[in-house]
């Protein structure tokens, strides 16, 4: 049986109750100034608990546990120098070690857009500053074969995703439409929610996407055996690791994502491993599964999938592109957001949350039959990706606000300088549908990218 993805250390816990009170869905429990507790039943796995805790291993106290022995219980290399905080999530980074070393195996490493905005900051650069070169010639140094871009997934789950909400505007289909790129929301609607499963996406989240390809599209452009796949996938989300371990997740014959780990494991694995980051020359992502349009990019973000989806559905709707791509009405902060966008006589009307503590009132609405609108995107951390529970750690308040305001500038910044804005026009997304998927939605798409939420409920 594998360790919990989230736990709180008893020995180091001092029971200041920031862990609880951070918590959305009351997983967390205990008395003031006595250690707390994660209810695994409740527990979503956002990892915020780790990223506000205070409670670690001072030099200057006795523990009946070494740091030594720390370490390795909790699956972390034993080079790491940083603190270690009473609540910590499951380490996976000693698998990729290994799989590293095995001659025989094919390794592919697929990385979120939210790592490149903040994994500079592990090696002293100023918040939000933008690494992707650095991101890909860092994997590439390590050692892994294929060294590709979850933002390429990204971009085919908008022309997923876009086709189902065209069709189900078109069909009268159930609406709104949930989105479902954050494992998450998708665990707590699931949890708690569930007679509402038939509001989510049916799409995969763009990482399970992409793991699903390498082992059938990429696999056979490099002529290697599935088999001797090990798809890793860098995350900013503690949350990814339960993902990829879904029975379901196996559309390709395999585990679609054999192994994830966090932007503070890889930025580990760089340290252990001696590389300088901050001196490494840009490299690209390997192509085709590299490829990435701004739209790709900015999923990252609150809003990001919303707006993404915008840009390619409002001109699959009517043919004729959006006057602007920047979508500042759907961009924002911690919260509700609301917006009606009128283009070509079309209206669509959409609802974004940031912060699941926030949702409630939203999902009552909809239960009610009371939603006026047909897209709705949720993401469980404050600020979306950029705030999840597996990107470099931040104690101070004011600091953690500049962070993320930084990386989530960063994702913008990048968005615009791309010559190519929108998921649809991606040339190797295109290509993909040509070679190997056939059409949005089409048999193919639907058995390798999409999922069944009903049927995974029922059998769990």
């Amino acid at each position: 049986m594998k360790t919990p993805i989230i736990t709180i250390d008893q020995e180091l816990c001092t029971g200041c109750g920031r862990c609880r009170e951070i918590c959305p869905v009351g997983a967390i429990s205990g008395m003031p100034d006595t250690p707390h507790e994660v209810d695994s039943t409740r527990c979503i796995l956002c990892g915020q608990c780790v990223q506000i805790c205070s409670g670690y291993d001072s030099a200057n106290e006795t523990f009946a546990t070494s740091r030594v022995e720390r370490l390795k219980q909790r699956g972390m290399l034993p080079t790491v120098k940083e603190p270690l905080f009473a609540a910590h999530y499951r380490g996976d980074i000693n698998a990729v070690v290994a799989a590293l070393q095995q001659p025989d195996t094919f390794t592919i490493v697929q990385c979120a857009p939210a790592v490149r905005v903040a994994i500079g900051e592990e090696f002293g650069m100023p918040y939000g500053t933008l690494t992707p070169g650095k991101l890909s010639a860092a994997l590439h140094a390590l050692g892994f074969n294929r060294v590709y871009d979850t933002n390429f997934a990204a971009d085919l789950t908008i022309m997923e995703e876009g086709a189902e909400l065209i069709n189900r505007i078109k069909n009268k289909g159930r609406l709104p439409m949930f989105t479902s790129c954050c494992p998450g929301w998708v665990k707590y609607v699931e949890d708690q929610h569930d007679d509402l499963l038939d509001h989510l996406s049916s799409c995969k989240s763009p990482q399970q996407m992409a793991g699903t390809l390498f082992k059938t599209y990429g696999a056979k452009l490099d002529g290697i055996d599935p088999a001797h796949v090990f798809s890793v996938a860098v995350m900013p989300c503690t949350c990814k690791k339960f993902e990829c371990e879904r029975p379901e997740m196996n559309s390709s014959g395999y585990q679609d994502v054999d192994l994830v780990i966090t932007t503070r494991e890889l930025a580990q694995l760089i340290k252990h491993c001696g590389i300088d980051f901050t001196s490494l020359p840009d490299e690209a992502f390997d192509n085709p599964l590299g490829c990435y349009t701004g739209a790709g990019n900015i999923f990252g973000a609150t809003g990001g999938v919303m707006e993404a989806a915008l840009r390619s559905a409002c001109e699959m709707l009517t043919g004729t592109p959006l006057p602007s791509l920047e979508l500042e009405y759907v961009r924002g902060e911690e919260g509700i957001r609301r917006a009606t966008i009128c283009h070509e006589g079309v209206e669509l009307k959409v609802t974004i949350v940031a912060g699941l503590q926030y949702v409630g009132s939203v999902l009552e609405q909809v239960r009610r039959g009371e939603a006026d609108f047909h897209f709705l995107e949720v993401m469980c951390c404050p600020m979306g990706c950029v705030s999840g529970g597996g990107q470099p750690k931040i104690l101070l308040p004011a600091q953690r606000l500049e962070a993320h305001a930084g990386r989530k500038a960063g994702l913008y910044s990048h968005d615009k300088s791309l010559t190519v804005r929108k998921s649809h026009e991606n040339p190797q997304i295109k290509k993909l549908y040509e070679n190997f998927l056939g059409e949005p939605l089409g048999h193919e798409a639907h058995h390798l990218l999409h999922t069944d939420h009903q049927q995974n409920r029922r059998a769990v």
